[in-house]
């Protein structure tokens, strides 16, 4: 059992936990996952390692509700324990003294972004850090990252904080400017995508986090495969990270819609027996 020390919501749909994990805590670096389950019966939900602090052993997440099982996870008090946390797993990202690196975050996928904003800054990179959401509130760990950042740009489709648009046009402005070595991107599928393509007019490498169906996380069930340099990788142990422009960018965005039906029945049956109960 793996008690949850602490929790907040961060946002309307956003949660953080912090789970007492001594070996995990210990091991995990930036890129890397866990996978957890609430109990015995619970499904299998990955969640990239946050942030860690080895001396008091625990491990920090962030999740968005996004269906039945993150609905159940955020109903998890302070105090009470998850089953089973399993990890580190995936490869960790290659940090390096690169020189000027861009990271580009858009919704929840800041919390990954973010261990590896603070990886590059404290091996010496100039880190350029571009977040992006639809609105202020959900525009996450902005102070976290600008405390590891030489410069930080946000974006909102609503214009509530920082420029209004889209984080590809943010990174147009950087390239426009600056010599970026590497960037790095993680958040929506189609956000990826399109940073991608945008990374690839200026001919700079860029790093993108797959978040396909993972099941056992050690490569065995073959359910987060995926294409990448025209061959097939699993995500869980060939990943997460993989270069944007070596990826099957439709099949991907495909393959994520492909139990959408189930899982949004799923929740909907959830949610009558939450009202149910009161």
């Amino acid at each position: 059992m793996f008690k949850v020390v602490k929790r907040k919501e961060l946002a309307p749909i956003e949660f953080e936990i912090f789970v007492d994990a001594p070996r995990i805590a210990k091991k995990a670096k930036p890129g890397q996952f866990v996978i957890l389950r609430i109990d015995e019966f619970g499904e299998r939900i990955p969640l990239t390692v946050v942030d860690v602090d080895p001396e008091a052993g625990l491990v920090r997440l962030i999740f968005q509700v996004i269906g039945k099982s993150t609905a159940q996870l955020a109903k998890v008090m302070e105090g009470e324990s998850l089953a089973d946390v399993v990890g580190p797993l995936g490869k960790p990202t290659e940090i390096e003294n690169y020189g000027t690196v861009m990271l580009v975050g858009g919704g929840v996928g800041i919390a990954a972004l973010f261990p590896i904003v603070k990886g590059l800054k404290e091996a010496g990179n100039r880190v350029i850090t571009i977040l992006g959401a639809k609105t202020k509130d959900l525009l996450i760990l902005r102070d976290e990252c600008k405390e590891y950042s030489d410069e930080l740009i946000l974006m909102t489709d609503d214009g509530s904080i920082g420029q209004k648009g889209l984080v590809t046009q943010a990174m147009e402005e950087v390239f426009a400017r600056e010599d970026i070595h590497t960037a790095w991107a993680i958040g929506p599928s189609i956000m990826m995508k399109f940073c991608t393509i945008t990374a690839q007019k200026h001919d700079v490498p860029i790093y993108v986090s797959l978040n396909p169906i993972m099941i056992d996380g050690t490569g065995m069930c073959g359910g987060c495969r995926v294409t990448v340099a025209d061959s097939i990788k699993f995500a869980c142990v060939d990943g997460p990270e993989f270069l944007g422009e070596e990826v099957d960018w439709d099949e991907f965005i495909s393959r994520m819609q492909q139990y959408r039906p189930e899982e949004l029945q799923a929740n909907e049956i959830y949610e009558k027996q939450v009202s149910h109960n009161g």
